[in-house]
């Protein structure tokens, strides 16, 4: 089965972040991937890069952009303005989230904002015929009161126009199929794209995992173990256990696949190349 992929990036907060973003957007670029997105930090702290990086990935380069929207921090007429002025600019991709509150801590409602994500959806929808990818948790959001619970809310968004969900990063196999079984047996038909992370930063990793509610399995752990100050080892080893992930979820029937690639993109250079994804063209990116 032919691999589909889509890469993510977040906006850069220095000249030299914006170099390294543009260096990974023109390195993966000839892979053809379905679209590339950009993030937005905790309580829309990066809104404005976002929307600068968004809008030159559609006017300087052949890929499809795909925009990060969340409710926190803006009224719905400041977020709706951002809708109309992604789709003047070209994007017809959003990922729309409900986002984190700055300080990480319980999610309030913007005063006049959006409370959910299905409302957000409902509010896109009703300003142009957006695609909408989704966020889903296979191991549950950890402000979820149950994995039922997050399931029915996936619904909701489906049900307000949403049309893909890409899942949490996930090193748990067994519990990201278990997870797909589940939204099938539910009626749940829009695709669910896994969520990869390679894992070289292994300490990182481990904390986003654990603030997330990510399990990380202890022969991940084992892998990684001893190899602090050894980082080409680590790249070997996380490419090797993306292309494994991938190849098993393949014989699952999955054919869908989303990177956060963290802007580095050797790594996920490497491992489409080890999953057999070829460059198909030059690729156009920002010079």
């Amino acid at each position: 089965m032919t691999l589909k992929v889509s890469f993510e990036f977040f906006p850069p907060k220095t000249a030299d972040m914006e170099e390294t973003l543009w260096r990974s957007i023109r390195r993966l670029a000839p892979l053809n991937p379905s679209f590339v997105s950009v993030t937005y930090g905790a309580g829309g702290s990066t809104r404005e890069r976002t929307h600068a990086t968004v809008k030159r990935i559609a006017e300087e380069t052949q890929l499809k952009p795909a925009a990060h929207l969340t409710c926190v921090g803006a009224t719905r007429a400041d977020v709706d303005a951002v809708v109309r002025d992604y789709w003047e600019a070209g994007v017809r991709h959003i990922v729309a989230l409900r986002g984190d509150m700055p300080d990480m801590g319980a999610y309030k409602v913007t005063p006049g904002g959006y409370a959910t994500t299905p409302q957000l959806i409902q509010g896109i929808r009703a300003i142009g015929d957006f695609e909408i990818s989704v966020s889903c948790y296979p191991e549950k959001h950890p402000e979820s009161a149950s994995l039922d619970a997050d399931l029915h809310l996936l619904e909701e968004k489906i049900a307000a126009g949403a049309t893909r969900a890409i899942t949490q990063f996930v090193y748990d196999t067994d519990a990201l199929l278990r997870f797909v079984e589940r939204a099938a047996r539910r009626g749940i038909r829009v695709p669910i794209v896994p969520g990869l992370m390679p894992a070289t930063n292994f300490k990182g990793v481990m904390r986003m995992a654990q603030r997330s509610g990510a399990s990380v399995p202890l022969w991940l752990r084992d892998r990684f173990e001893g190899l602090d100050d050894d980082l080409e080892t680590r790249k070997l080893i996380a490419a090797t256990v993306a292309a494994e992930q991938v190849e098993r979820l393949r014989r699952e029937g999955l054919t869908q696949f989303h990177f956060y690639t963290l802007n580095q993109a050797d790594l996920t250079f490497a491992i489409c190349r080890l999953l057999g994804i070829r460059a198909q063209s030059p690729g156009s990116a920002a010079p």
